[in-house]
């Protein structure tokens, strides 16, 4: 679907997403539409968001906690989270593609998607640390 056939709050919306770089919550896009002036239901952001994701223009990421994360790059990538700060990355380099037929082999499944999730501490965590270790 193009972004022409979008109504006026699902274009905002998927700008919004496409802009940021920290996968938002539902709630951080509400925020942030409201920081630039815009007034749009909650029911419209949450419906919006569902509709971005059923058209493939967005990906619903869940991750850590309750609520869903968002991510306008749709090709094939996992993420890490800092297990400190929160802080969500992505990570572009592909599964072994010997491990994941071994995984089929073991249960039978013929794979067709994939969702990693890596933890980790991130570099800014981990100097934060140190400084304060010391």
């Amino acid at each position: 679907m193009s972004r022409q056939g979008l109504t006026a709050p699902r274009r905002l919306i998927l700008d919004i997403v496409s802009e940021s770089h920290d996968h938002p919550t539902a709630s951080d896009v509400i925020d942030r539409l409201k920081s630039q002036g815009h007034s749009v239901a909650y029911a419209t952001v949450y419906n919006s968001l569902r509709y971005l994701t059923e058209q493939g223009l967005i990906r619903e990421l869940k991750l850590e906690g309750d609520a869903s994360r968002y991510d306008s790059r749709t090709e094939d990538h996992q993420h890490i989270v800092c297990t400190s700060c929160g802080k969500v990355d992505e990570v572009m380099t592909e599964s072994p593609k010997e491990w994941l037929r071994r995984i089929e082999a073991e249960t039978g499944y013929s794979i067709t998607e994939e969702q990693l999730l890596f933890k980790g501490v991130c570099a800014e965590c981990r100097t934060s640390n140190n400084r304060t270790a010391h």
